[in-house]
């Protein structure tokens, strides 16, 4: 059966449009950028298929397009599409610290880093550039590693945070092994970072671990 010959209640695009996109589910929502199925399948199912056999979601979803075309369903138009649809979340989200709205919630600025950092296959380091009332100026992916390590060089953060006349740096670094917990190298990483700050009279306000779960703030860890 084809989707549009499902009960209207049902289909989702019209579940959308009545309810919102958040009662839609992952195969759902997917299926809405495939809009046509393999052959002998609907869209949703094509999509539970692609999600079963290459997902979860997340999992699915930080593959580069180019990886994205080459799995069955999709090709290269949908994979851009999907491709463009993820970055549009991102940028929206940043949209607000675009405006100039105060970053004084942790809450968010992990969120942001775990937006930003999260699915990158090495280990990556990024650092925001805030003014005195904690409003965004910059961010900036200043160094990527390995699979499980990265070299940080606090001379460059602090020319960048020059560069950007930055009063205050939030910074932090992604884990692809899926775990959050701040190894040694990233404390004294931190430390050292905090210190080549001060000299210039420049706040390190937190350090964020992305893992698979919620990113770790160091600064809640008493780390910063």
């Amino acid at each position: 059966m084809r989707i549009r010959d499902w009960p209207i209640d049902e289909r989702p695009r019209e579940k959308l449009l009545a309810r919102g996109a958040s009662v839609l589910s992952d195969a759902e929502l997917l299926a809405l950028f495939l809009g046509s199925g393999l052959r002998g399948q609907d869209a949703v199912a094509t999509a539970r298929q692609l999600l079963t056999v290459h997902g979860p979601l997340r999992t699915l979803m930080d593959r580069p397009a180019v990886h994205l075309a080459d799995l069955p369903g999709l090709g290269k138009a949908r994979a851009c599409l999907l491709s463009a649809a993820l970055e549009l979340g991102h940028r929206h989200f940043a949209a607000g610290m675009d405006r100039g709205e105060t970053l004084s919630d942790p809450g968010s600025a992990g969120l942001y880093f775990a937006r930003r950092l999260r699915g990158h296959p090495v280990e990556t380091f990024a650092a925001l550039f805030l003014d005195v009332r904690l409003r965004r100026i910059a961010f900036e992916e200043l160094f990527r590693g390995t699979v499980d390590s990265t070299q940080i060089h606090p001379r460059e953060v602090v020319r960048r945070a020059l560069a950007h006349n930055a009063a205050a740096v939030i910074v932090g670094h992604n884990h692809p092994s899926g775990s959050s917990e701040p190894s040694d190298a990233d404390r004294a990483a931190t430390q050292r970072l905090k210190q080549a700050l001060e000299l210039v009279d420049m706040r390190l306000l937190d350090h964020f671990i992305v893992g698979d779960g919620p990113p770790l703030s160091m600064a809640a860890r008493g780390l910063v």
